[in-house]
C-alpha cells in the first residue's frame, strides 16, 4: 500500500512540478521531455530484465544443481543459529536459509549479478511459507532490509568507475564505503529487530555482530596498509575466487551424489527464465515513475531546497552537489550511477564532491528496485512497513557516508 502511494505522488508531484516550470519558466519543452523519459524509462526496464534472463538462468539453474546435491542445506545448517534467530517464521533447515545466507554473501562480495537471482530464489522459497500470498511476512521484510542496506564489504563497481574517469587514487573511497554501509546494515536490522520483537541481546546474535563489527575492522585496518594497486587486486581476487570456488563446489556436490547435473541446471534455468518475464511490469512501473520525476525537475527543486536548508543553517555545503546521488540512489541505481559520473564530470574525479557521491553511492543499495524485483517476482501486493524501513536504512547510510568523507577527505 505505501508502495503504491509512493508510485502515485511520483507522478502527481511531476505534474505540478512540469505546471509550474510551464506557467512561471515559460519552460514549454518540458512534456516533452516528460514522455521522453518515461518511453526511455519503460525501455530501460524491459532491457534491464532481458539482461536479467540470461544471469538469472545461470544462477537459478546453479542453485538446482547447489540444492540437490547438498550444499544450500550446508549452509543452512552454517548459518542456522543465527538465521533461526532473525527469521523465527522459517523453519530450521529450510532451504530458504542457504539462499538467503548465499544472496547475502554475494552482496557483501560486491558481486550484484550473482545475488539479485540468489535473492529472488530466496524469496520464491519464503512464499512457499507464507499463508496469504499477497501480504509479506516477517521473513521478507527482514530479507528485504539486509538487501536494501546493502551491506558491501568489497565496491568493487565504484571503484572501477573511479578508475575509468582517471582518479588518482581509485581505492581511496574502499575505506569510507565499507564504514558507511556497516553502519546502514547495522541500523537497518537493529531497526526491523525492535520491530519485530527480535531479542537483540541474544548471545548468539551478539555474538554475530560482535564478530562482523572485528571482521570490518580489521579488513579497515589491512587495506589501510595497501597501496591502491594492492587493494584493487586483492579485493577483486577475494570476491572472484570466492564465487567460483562455491560454482565448484555446487558441481563437485553434485557429481558426488550422482545427479544428472546438466538436466538439472536445464530445470532450474527454466524457472530463471520464467522469473525475469514476471518482473517486468514491475520494473516498468517503477523506472517509469522515477524517470518522470526526475525529468519533470523535481529533483533540481528538491536538491535546491536542501542546500538553501543547509546554507541557512550555517552548515558546511561541500557536499551538497552530491545530493542528487544520495537522492537518486533509493530510486534507481543507473539513475545514481548517473549522479555520481555527472558529480566526477563536473567537479572532478578527485575533488570533494565526487568522493562523496561515490561513497553514498556504495553506502547502500537500490530499495526500490529490490522492493519491486523482489516483491514482484513472488506477486507480494502488501508490502507493510518495508519502504519505511528500508528508507530508514538508506538515510542512515548517506548520512554516515557524508560524515565519513568530512574525515578521510576534508
Amino acid at each position: 500500500m505505501v508502495l503504491n502511494y509512493i508510485w502515485i505522488a511520483f507522478f502527481l508531484i511531476a505534474f505540478v512540478v512540469a505546471v509550474i516550470q510551464t506557467l512561471f519558466y515559460g519552460n514549454l519543452t518540458i512534456w516533452t521531455d516528460i514522455m521522453n523519459s518515461s518511453f526511455a524509462s519503460a525501455r530501460t526496464a524491459f532491457e534491464i530484465s532481458l539482461g536479467l534472463t540470461g544471469v538469472l538462468s545461470l544462477w537459478m539453474g546453479l542453485m538446482k544443481i547447489g540444492e540437490r546435491g547438498g550444499v544450500i542445506a550446508f549452509f543452512s545448517r552454517l548459518i542456522s543459529p543465527l538465521f533461526t534467530r532473525l527469521f523465527p517464521g522459517v523453519p530450521k533447515g529450510h532451504p530458504a536459509m542457504g539462499s538467503i545466507f548465499m544472496n547475502v554473501s554475494a552482496n557483501m562480495l560486491g558481486l550484484d549479478n550473482a545475488a539479485t537471482p540468489l535473492g529472488l530464489k530466496a524469496m520464491q522459497e519464503l512464499q512457499e511459507l507464507n499463508p496469504k500470498k499477497d501480504t509479506a511476512t516477517n521473513a521478507m521484510l527482514m530479507f528485504l532490509i539486509l538487501n536494501s542496506s546493502g551491506l558491501c564489504l568489497i565496491p568493487l563497481g565504484v571503484m572501477v568507475y573511479r578508475s575509468q574517469m582517471g582518479a588518482a587514487n581509485p581505492s581511496d573511497v574502499f575505506l569510507p564505503i565499507l564504514i558507511a554501509t556497516f553502519i546502514a546494515t547495522l541500523v537497518g536490522l537493529i531497526a526491523i529487530c525492535l520491530k519485530q520483537g527480535i531479542n537483540l541481546l541474544d548471545k548468539v546474535i551478539l555474538g554475530w555482530l560482535g564478530g562482523l563489527t572485528l571482521a570490518v575492522g580489521c579488513m579497515v585496518w589491512y587495506f589501510s596498509s595497501l597501496s591502491q594497486d594492492k587493494m584493487q587486486l586483492y579485493s577483486s581476487f577475494v570476491a572472484n575466487s570466492a564465487l567460483f570456488s562455491i560454482i565448484t563446489g555446487f558441481l563437485i556436490a553434485g557429481f558426488r551424489r550422482h545427479i544428472n547435473m546438466y538436466e538439472t541446471f536445464i530445470e532450474g534455468a527454466k524457472d530463471g527464465f520464467k522469473t525475469a518475464v514476471t518482473i517486468i511490469p514491475y520494473l516498468v512501473a517503477i523506472l517509469v515513475s522515477i524517470g518522470i520525476f526526475r525529468a519533470s525537475g523535481a529533483m533540481d527543486f528538491l536538491v535546491d531546497g536542501i542546500s538553501a536548508a543547509v546554507a541557512w543553517c550555517g552548515l558546511d555545503t561541500d557536499f551538497v552537489g552530491a545530493l542528487p546521488t544520495a537522492i537518486m540512489k533509493p530510486l534507481s541505481g543507473s539513475g545514481s550511477r548517473g549522479m555520481m559520473v555527472d558529480a566526477m564530470s563536473t567537479y572532478g574525479v578527485d575533488s570533494f564532491v565526487a568522493k562523496v557521491a561515490a561513497t553514498v553511492q556504495g553506502s547502500t543499495d537500490t530499495t526500490f528496485y529490490i522492493l519491486a524485483v523482489y516483491f514482484g517476482s513472488v506477486g507480494v501486493r502488501k508490502t507493510r512497513y518495508a519502504v519505511s524501513y528500508a528508507l530508514l536504512a538508506d538515510f542512515v547510510g548517506a548520512v554516515a557516508a557524508i560524515l565519513v568523507s568530512y574525515i578521510f577527505f576534508k
